[in-house]
């Protein structure tokens, strides 16, 4: 049986692993514009390195913490597994949502730095429309059904590559580009760059989020049905340990 860390040591790590999440994402959305001119290079530059940067954190900090590195996949696991038990605590939810939510603005400013950018300024890019909202939405779901499906799947162990390979399709297939991460989402509107979100869009983006979870716990149950006690989810991933779910987000 796997040993489980303490619970400072897996919030301490979420804490680190959102953070350095962050700093991928900002950090590589600033050089991007750095070298080039064309959004779409810049979109290209941003997608890839979180991408990497993603799976890479997966599978160091999985083994630890679960990785989720995102308040959606801690409470869908929370909320999957409270009858089992299987699941994150009430406890370790407590823990887990202001490390991450800490880490992410400690990653936005990190990477600010980094790029001798103003370490903390509210960022201008508003993103306020319906259309992003839904864009949202469909990231978040699919997001928690492909984590929690492949654990219900017996696939848990391509969770890395999985979630990796999925955040960089819903970067270009999702009108919002795919926050799809209420943490991520809060930490990026400290930097007025290229990955940024204007604080008036944080709320709207993080209700669709909120939707998406609901979407993608419902779907997850829906088309692979219940978890029985000898399939229980034990997810490795990003956004884990060998503890009951382990997941991400960007």
């Amino acid at each position: 049986m796997t040993q489980i860390a303490p619970l400072g040591r897996r919030a301490a790590v979420e804490f680190v692993g959102t953070s350095a999440l962050v700093a991928v994402v900002v950090g590589s959305g600033i050089q991007a514009t750095k070298l080039a001119q064309d959004i779409g290079v810049q979109l290209l530059a941003n997608s890839l390195a979180t991408v990497f940067g993603l799976g890479v954190l997966i599978l160091l900090l999985g083994p630890v913490s679960g990785a989720h590195f995102n308040p959606a996949v801690t409470l869908a696991a929370w909320w999957n597994g409270r009858r089992d038990g299987e699941g994150p605590t009430a406890r370790e939810v407590a823990a887990y949502l202001p490390a991450q939510i800490l880490g992410a603005i400690g990653g936005a400013v990190l990477a600010d730095a980094m790029f001798a950018e103003p370490l903390v300024r509210w960022s201008a890019h508003a993103r306020w429309a319906p259309h992003l909202w839904l864009g949202e939405v469909v990231a978040t779901a699919g997001l928690i059904l492909l984590i929690f499906g492949l654990a219900r799947a017996g696939r848990a162990h391509f969770a890395p590559v999985a979630v990796a390979s999925y955040i960089g399709a819903a970067y270009w297939f999702t009108s919002s580009t795919s926050f799809a991460n209420p943490a991520v989402t809060i930490g990026r509107a400290f930097t007025d760059t290229f990955a940024g979100i204007a604080p008036a869009s944080v709320l709207p983006f993080i209700a669709a989020q909120l939707v998406g979870l609901v979407v993608g716990v419902t779907l997850v149950t829906g088309l692979f049905g219940r978890p029985t006690a000898s399939a229980a989810e034990d997810v490795v991933v990003p956004h884990g340990e060998h503890h009951p779910t382990a997941v991400p987000g960007r």
